[in-house]
């Protein structure tokens, strides 16, 4: 498959997922939110537990989100031959992470941690909301350890302006997430889901200890690293 990812280090692919399934995934994602708040504000489970996902991502506060959910791991684990089809290269899988983005939310300007290496954004519904990249590798300047999940590095950002992406429900943006600085201006809809998929190159991590980040398999919380 012929993309420019290897000359600018991202590419749009349009409809990945069918319009179908994405709406699927979408509401979905909404109703596993409301469960989530209701069984919490019940104390049915601890939200510090994770499992239902959560509020308190400091990235983007108060906005609901979740590492691991089952439904977008198994996307994530689906889509890696398109993506390795795209990267030319071979890749493993590291993580899923989704939000549904609420209004008011802006997503600052980063670059992401190891296991962020090769990622991908991909709308699942909601109202637009464009992402921004610089397709400049040298813009901005991350201090210390790239380690965490929601740990969010200091970061110098840069002001430049940026590529616009618009993406439908079921596009995705594919981009060198340690690379390249990215960024969402303020969010003016109600709500949209996003979810982001993150690959290694195997040939960087050629012993594959970061497969699954860490994890055991796809599908668990972070941190549980228990042998199957």
């Amino acid at each position: 498959m012929k993309t420019d990812f290897k000359e600018k280090g991202f590419t749009v692919l349009r409809e990945v997922l069918p319009e179908k399934v994405a709406n699927f995934v979408y509401k979905y994602f909404l109703l596993k939110r409301k469960v989530a708040d209701i069984m919490y504000k019940n104390k049915y489970i601890p939200p510090e537990s994770g499992e239902w996902g959560s509020w308190t991502d400091p990235q983007v506060i108060n906005t609901y989100s979740i590492y691991g959910d089952i439904a977008m791991e198994t996307i994530l684990e689906e889509i890696r031959p398109l993506m390795e089809r795209v990267c030319e290269r071979r890749l493993y899988e590291t993580y899923s992470y989704a939000r549904i983005y609420k209004r008011g939310d802006v997503l600052a300007r980063h670059k992401d941690r190891f296991s962020c290496e090769i990622s991908t954004t991909m709308n699942l519904g909601g109202d637009p909301w464009p992402i921004y990249i610089n397709p400049n590798p040298q813009a901005g300047y991350v201090y210390g350890p790239h380690t965490g999940v929601h740990k969010i590095q200091k970061y110098m950002p840069t002001n430049d302006e940026g590529v616009k992406v618009d993406l439908n429900p079921g596009d995705m943006l594919i981009y060198r997430g340690m690379d390249l600085e990215h960024w969402r201006d303020e969010f003016q809809g109600e709500n949209c889901g996003q979810v982001f998929l993150h690959y290694n190159d195997v040939v960087t991590d050629s012993s594959k200890q970061n497969k699954y980040d860490g994890r055991a398999c796809l599908g668990l919380p972070h941190g549980f690293d228990f042998k199957i």
